[in-house]
């Protein structure tokens, strides 16, 4: 079975249990901004995940490891066009060169951003070129590595006076959390890959 088949059936799945749906208990649907990001995997013998590192100089989660992705624009059609949309814009990655595998489970964060993980592969080794007003780097983890459980670190912070609990997956030094980390447990659930 080849990754492309693979991924679009397990997709194509309902959801299983144990989901996170993110900060649901503080969002209001009539307030929810609707976003997409992509979940870029290289097509190799041992897959990656493609991620950027924010600029530091970002209004909202600067420095922070992240998918590719953005707000839904008006021209948009669906969420794999804003994904797409915006990897191009930030690390230059044509969406030619990605064939989309389907949507993931839709995360809610609690600043009411309303994620739909677009899921696609890409050949490996393509040249990418962050755009520096976003991006300051970008890098590739191991697909097996951050989907297995055993590296899915338990947290805990305070953030506007409550105590919450949250993923952490370190890649090397890169600390992958929030809702980038939410989207991969929930991912790995799904695909149960090992």
């Amino acid at each position: 079975m080849t990754l492309i088949s693979r991924l679009t059936d397990a997709l194509a799945l309902a959801a299983p249990e144990g989901l996170s749906p993110g900060d649901v208990e503080e969002a209001s649907v009539a307030d929810t901004r609707e976003a997409a990001v992509l979940v870029a995997i290289t097509d190799r013998p041992e897959p990656g995940v493609l991620f950027t590192v924010r600029h530091e100089d970002l209004r909202t989660h600067a420095g922070q490891v992240a998918f590719p992705g953005g707000k839904v624009d008006p021209d948009d059609r669906d969420p794999a066009h804003t994904a797409l949309r915006e990897a191009w814009e930030e690390i230059a990655l044509d969406p030619a060169r990605v064939t989309i595998c389907g949507t993931a489970d839709r995360y809610r964060t609690g600043t009411n951003y309303c994620i739909t993980p677009v899921v696609g592969v890409i050949p490996p080794d393509l040249s990418l070129k962050p755009d520096p007003r976003e991006v300051t780097d970008w890098f590739e983890a191991p697909l097996a590595f951050i989907l297995d459980p055993a590296n899915h670190a338990p947290r805990q912070a305070d953030y506007k006076g409550r105590r919450r609990n949250y993923i952490e997956i370190d890649w090397h030094g890169r600390p992958i959390w929030g809702a980038t980390a939410a989207i991969i447990v929930n991912l790995s659930r799904r695909l149960k890959w090992s």
